[in-house]
């Protein structure tokens, strides 16, 4: 049938509910309504008032229409809306019919409208109306009904109205007309598509309203809003999508994703899982500096494509293609409702970074981009937008700390490591105030003899949630925050005071020094010349049984403050120790014009000496004879520079032999001793002596 409903839009193009207005009329009926626009046979009352007084404002011997039920709806306005002026008393319009809303009619005083007339105007109004009876079934329709539904005069006769427009299709709706028809409810107002005889679509807004209570029936029109409702589509569009790339934007995206995560997207079929892709262009603010942002945004234009067309192949291979949006600058997302697995998604970021890497023509200019996609797979069922957002950024964030041009899955427990730094950096400063660190020590051993020559002070940070915390863990974090200054200040300090104890409980014994880590932030953020000078001289320790031990990517290429401070330090007798030598510059022609006296080999070049087996392997493996090399090559030019040579990460006794043949001062590692408290130190000072 032509006018056969094509029911409620579906969600995603609804601009509001399919049931936009229930009206409940409250207020008193006090003057007698009768229906004017009924069918030939039934009989209209002269409307001639004698002593009926005008309403206000309103010309001698004219009156108004009846007062009409108060409505917000945002539809264009027309006859049906437009309530005039009110004047509605018992005595002003005694047997005053009702008129039909869409005609125009205002009786004169002295003056009778006959039946008629009326019927001419309901028939000849514009607006397409119907009479329905409360058994819902259309008494008498107007022509232009007859029009929009395509069908021939008195063809609507005896139908059943909802069956016209589609009131039926849903609950709420439904309830609402029913309660209309029973006289229980004003008014109901709702919008619905419905199918014209030309077989295109209409947008119409239907309005069912009682008629006087005598009449039995309901008054149905409909009003064509189909103009309204594409300037409402494309205003939308407009609103919902990237005027540069043409893609759905952040707050389209946000919708989809909010609206595949609600519980029944997922629980009425499915997968019940969801995928995202969140890709971000490596360099693009180079493109925007050097190119200009006209350049960018058509570089962003050609990306869209690209991807756009990766989602459809991924879309033909699984038969729901991806959403892809642009979320803000060079940053896109393409989500996967019901996605089955990282497969998956592992596919679709493949496929993203391979479409990528052919080079752009952008109108003479030839540009080739690539992008860090973090990717994220997981069950719909409690998971939020938000969450799924920040594991998708986080995971951008390690595509692009491991190198750029790649993707990078989420993984649970790496985030939780992250989320464990965050709350680390977050209580770092507070937990110097309490207390909650403390030093242990570890002896610098003399290779010749064995004896202990002094020891290095290691920061330990006893966490009340995380339990004790090696300096791995939290020194990065003091570093970018700046809290590294007080702590290491607390470290100095601390490590100063205990080796004068030392001294102070042996008088007799040759003292040890104690070595203490400072990192370059340090140098640049405090005094620390000044800072040690008032250590030394509050604890009473000799400025030669202090050595500050810096790395040495921190010394290598050092000028100005830095180097000043250093000179500073020596010149008051401090030791100066590169730490980590060998992973860095390693340039010893600089090294020579710098104060230091101490380098100390990383522990890479010292594990090369493990070996113990038969064949000069630990469990048959074959030593690298380059390490040796190396390592005894760096202790021949230390010593030439007049440095002394300290091994890390001494193990076994083997590896203490041969640092010892090739002339090694002193040893540091596990063979001697693991870090220990202060008093296990005392107690290997005294069996030592």
């Amino acid at each position: 049938m032509s006018g056969t409903s094509e029911g409620p839009t579906p969600a995603a193009d609804l601009i509001r509910s399919a049931v936009t207005e229930r009206h409940i009329d409250t207020s008193p009926r006090t003057s007698p309504r009768t229906y004017a626009g009924v069918p030939p046979s039934a009989s209209v009352p002269a409307v001639s008032p004698p002593d009926a007084s005008p309403c206000a404002g309103a010309s001698p011997g004219t009156y108004a229409p009846a007062e009409t039920p108060l409505d917000t709806h945002d539809t264009p306005e027309s006859p049906l809306d437009t309530p005039g002026s009110i004047c509605d008393t018992p005595e002003s319009m005694p047997g005053v019919s009702e008129s039909v809303p869409g005609v125009a009619l205002i009786p004169t005083a002295g003056t009778s409208t006959s039946p008629g007339a009326f019927r001419a105007a309901f028939g000849a109004a514009p607006l397409p109306m119907a009479v329905v009876d409360r058994e819902g079934l259309v008494v008498t329709a107007n022509e232009s009904l007859d029009a929009l539904l395509g069908t021939g005069s008195g063809a609507l006769v005896g139908r059943i109205a909802a069956d016209l427009v589609d009131l039926a299709s849903d609950a709420r709706t439904w309830h609402a007309y029913r309660e209309v028809l029973r006289g229980r409810q004003a008014r109901l107002r709702c919008t619905r598509r419905i199918k014209h005889p030309d077989g295109h679509s209409l947008w119409v807004q239907v309005t069912v309203a009682p008629l006087p209570a005598q009449e039995e029936a309901v008054l149905l029109s409909i009003a064509d809003i189909s103009a309204r409702r594409e300037l409402q589509a494309r205003l939308r569009h407009l609103q919902m999508h990237d005027p540069v790339t043409r893609l759905p934007n952040r707050t389209l995206f946000f919708e989809r994703l909010s609206s595949a995560l609600e519980a029944e997207a997922y629980e009425e079929g499915g997968t019940g899982r969801i995928g995202l892709c969140y890709l971000d262009l490596d360099g693009f603010k180079a493109v925007n500096d050097t190119l200009g942002h006209r350049v960018g945004d058509r570089l962003l234009a050609a990306v869209a494509e690209r991807l756009t067309r990766c989602a459809d192949e991924a879309g033909y291979a699984r038969g729901a293609t991806p959403l892809v949006a642009r979320l803000g600058g060079d940053e896109f997302a393409l989500l996967v409702e019901d996605s089955t697995g990282t497969d998956q998604l592992a596919d679709l970021a493949e496929s993203v970074l391979k479409s990528l890497q052919a080079p752009f023509d952008l109108s003479g200019q030839r540009l080739s981009v690539s992008a860090s996609i973090g990717v994220v797979e997981r069950r719909a069922a409690g998971t939020s937008a938000t969450h799924l957002m920040q594991a998708a950024d986080t995971t951008l964030y390690w595509a692009k700390a491991d190198g750029k041009g790649r993707w990078t899955l989420f993984d649970p427990e790496r985030n939780a490591h992250r989320m464990t730094r965050q709350a680390l950096s977050s209580t770092l400063r507070a937990a110097i105030d309490r207390n909650e660190f403390a030093l242990e020590y570890q002896p610098l051993v003399g290779m010749a003899d064995g004896g202990v020559r002094g020891v290095e002070a290691l920061v330990r940070w006893n966490h009340p949630q995380f339990g004790t915390l090696t300096p791995n863990r939290f020194i990065g974090l003091a570093e970018e925050d700046g809290s590294i200054v007080q702590l290491g200040r607390w470290v100095l300090a601390t490590a100063c005071r205990q080796a004068r104890r030392w001294q102070l409980d042996r008088p007799d014994a040759v003292p040890i020094f104690v070595s203490v880590n400072v990192a370059v932030r340090q140098v640049w953020d405090s005094d620390l010349v000044a800072d040690v000078a008032e250590i030394l001289a509050e604890t009473g320790l000799a400025p030669h049984l202090l050595q500050l031990e810096l790395t040495e990517s921190a010394v290598m290429g050092s000028a100005g403050r830095p180097l000043q401070a250093l000179q500073a330090l020596s010149d008051m007798g401090v030791r100066i120790a590169i730490d980590d030598f060998g992973t860095g510059y390693s340039n010893l022609a600089y090294l020579s014009r710098l104060p230091v006296s101490v380098l100390k080999l990383d522990g890479s070049f010292v594990r090369g000496f493990q070996y113990e087996g038969p064949d000069g392997g630990v469990g048959g493996a074959h030593p690298n004879p380059a390490d040796e090399v190396i390592v005894e090559a760096l202790i021949q030019l230390a010593h030439r520079l007049g440095l002394t040579v300290t091994a890390e990460c001494v193990e076994t006794a083997s590896q203490a032999t041969r640092l010892r043949g090739i002339g090694c001062d002193t040893g540091q590692g596990w063979l001697y001793s693991r870090p220990v408290a202060p008093d296990r130190i005392s107690a290997l000072l005294t069996a030592s002596s």
